[in-house]
């Protein structure tokens, strides 16, 4: 049986490992079109904050770990462009090399993950606007802040990640408030 799942960090990585812990004999492949395939997201704005103050402390397994440890095969910086559920394949786009190919499968989980919305609003692409998703986005907040005296802020949305980046943003002494 093989599976592929496409996504890693919390969902797929977990999918994937959680997969192999039931069938030894699988054939599980994940997805990443990313490079970084497992950390903790709910840590980023603790380490933007400097409470976490090696970025090395955010990841949970490396591509390695998953291979040698669960006999998982990791394909980072690919992505899955399409699926063919009547034939059961998916289109997978290689970005180091761009180069595309069809990949079979018998079982398919979807963890993808998303992307943050950025409203039509006058101002929203501002090199002072940021998201925060990924591993990526936090090195931008870190960076700025460490480069620019940051004495107020606003947090667009009050769930987990948005609070802890309220928390943090204020230990570092700015005003924040929360939409």
């Amino acid at each position: 049986m093989k599976l592929i799942v496409i996504g890693g960090v919390a969902g797929g990585a977990t999918a994937a490992t959680r997969a192999r812990r039931l069938s030894e004999d699988a054939d599980i492949v994940l997805f990443e079109r990313g490079f970084y395939v497992s950390y903790a997201n709910c840590g980023l704005p603790y380490y933007i904050g400097g409470e976490i103050e090696k970025r090395d402390d955010l990841f949970i397994a490396s591509p390695e770990r998953l291979r040698s440890r669960y006999a998982i095969d990791v394909r980072t910086s690919q992505e899955v462009v399409e699926i063919d559920r009547g034939s059961k394949e998916v289109k997978v786009r290689d970005h180091a090399t761009g180069e595309e190919f069809r990949e079979h499968y018998d079982k398919l989980i979807l963890s993808p993950g998303a992307r943050p919305v950025k409203p039509p609003l006058p101002g929203v692409n501002s090199a002072k606007v940021f998201t925060l998703r990924d591993l990526p986005d936090s090195d931008s907040i870190k960076e700025y802040m460490e480069k620019n005296r940051v004495d107020s802020a606003v947090v667009v949305g009050g769930g987990a990640i948005g609070l802890e980046s309220v928390e943090n943003f204020s230990r570092q002494g700015a005003r924040v408030s929360v939409i």
